[in-house]
């Protein structure tokens, strides 16, 4: 019989990992990261700049609109939300509208 190990395993595998900007943080421990990528086209090679929503998880609400930040591919928590904070790059420095 085959000995057995009581090691954990801590490499998780490779998994994706994207850097975008907070476009949303209404509900509850989730945001909404649009992450820009650029390619060229396939037929007439201009470089054009997509873009992807990814509903991330954000446990503490730490996140706000317009900052950087890092999310990671993760299992799914939700029908959307696939994706979880990692850390906050760059916090937002431009000061949003004042109330009246």
């Amino acid at each position: 019989m085959a000995e057995t190990t009581n090691e954990v395993n801590t490499d998780r595998g490779q998994r994706k990992e994207r850097v975008g900007e907070v476009i949303s943080n209404k509900m509850t421990k989730t945001i909404i990261v649009r992450v820009e990528r650029r390619f060229p086209h396939p037929r007439y090679k201009k470089v054009v700049t997509g873009y992807s929503k990814f509903y991330a998880h954000d446990e503490k609400s730490e996140a706000k609109v317009g900052d950087r930040v890092r999310i990671q591919e993760t299992r799914p928590l939700s029908k959307t939300k696939n994706w979880r904070l990692v850390e906050i790059v760059e916090r937002n420095t431009d000061l949003g509208p004042v109330a009246a």
